[in-house]
């Protein structure tokens, strides 16, 4: 099984016409994701790749069945297409867009709230489900199939997590980016709770980073409900107090919120906790034996 994400993914892409977004369009097309429709308005009736371009999500749903969005979207008109998303019912969006601002995001949150939609992002790279699908920009070469779900904080680190599982011979069921702001749309706890229900994952990676209190969260949820082993790697040890360390949320704002801390509640709460990700595989190997 997988995770969000698998072969009856119908996929829609907002900012198709866009250069981002035709470029991923077409590598997730070629990865074997159905993408079936594009969204950019005013643009309606023309095609990308074979892929057809509509005015609206609403009558791109109606025409494609489309149940999952991307999007690619500057990030003034960000807010609105993910709003467009939740109106239209989308089971699941993915907001690639960065630098969305936060008051946006508390106005999403809330809209959120009240309904029946997955928001994976802003500020990620998207997630994978090897062989069957994957939406965003994840590289789709460095995956293959298997027992290990991924979650992180960060899109660098999720590859480099990734390829040294794969250089090992250790495949991944489903690898999700949650993104790096300060409010985004799913956390560690709502994915952590995905892995522990989906009987083909066997371990979990979680890659977290400074900043905010998602991993303290996250640990005591894996001390109450996660028997799975779970390997965490957290980056910022060496971030001075104060200083944002490349993503918004990504900042030292109290004594809980640095590295060593993090690494200390996790550890407690029985994850094992690595000072590099490619020291990741050998405990995958020992404990999945």
């Amino acid at each position: 099984m997988s995770i969000l994400i698998d072969q009856n993914t119908r996929l829609l892409v907002q900012g198709i016409t866009g250069r981002d977004g035709g470029f991923h369009a077409q590598k997730m097309q070629e990865y074997g994701t159905k993408v079936v429709a594009g969204v950019t308005p005013g643009k309606g009736g023309q095609d990308v790749f074979g892929i057809p371009v509509f005015n609206t999500v609403v009558e791109a749903r109606k025409v494609t069945k489309a149940n999952t969005a991307v999007i690619y979207v500057p990030a003034k008109f960000a807010k609105d297409a993910i709003l467009e998303d939740i109106s239209a019912g989308m089971d699941l969006v993915i907001c690639i867009t960065e630098g969305l601002p936060v008051l946006d995001m508390v106005e999403i949150r809330q809209v959120l709230e009240q309904s029946k939609t997955r928001l994976i992002g802003p500020n990620c790279p998207g997630l994978i489900s090897p062989g069957k699908s994957k939406v965003g920009i994840m590289p789709g070469h460095i995956h293959m199939p298997g027992s290990i779900g991924v979650i992180s904080r960060s899109g660098t680190l999720t590859y480099e997590v990734v390829y040294n599982l794969t250089m090992n011979n250790i495949g991944q069921s489903s690898c999700v980016g949650l993104g790096g702001d300060p409010i985004i749309g799913t956390r560690f706890v709502e994915i952590l709770d995905l892995f522990m229900k989906d009987p083909e994952t066997k371990g979990i990676v979680m890659v977290g980073e400074i900043g905010g209190e998602d991993e303290q969260i996250a640990a005591k949820f894996i001390k109450e409900k996660v028997t799975k082993p779970v390997v965490g790697f957290i980056a910022g040890k060496t971030a001075p107090k104060g200083k944002r360390m490349g993503h918004a949320g990504a900042i030292i704002s109290s004594a809980d919120s640095s590295a060593e801390s993090k690494i200390k509640i996790l550890q407690e709460a029985g994850v094992t906790v690595v000072d590099c990700p490619d020291e990741i595989p050998a405990i995958f190997l020992k404990k999945l034996r």
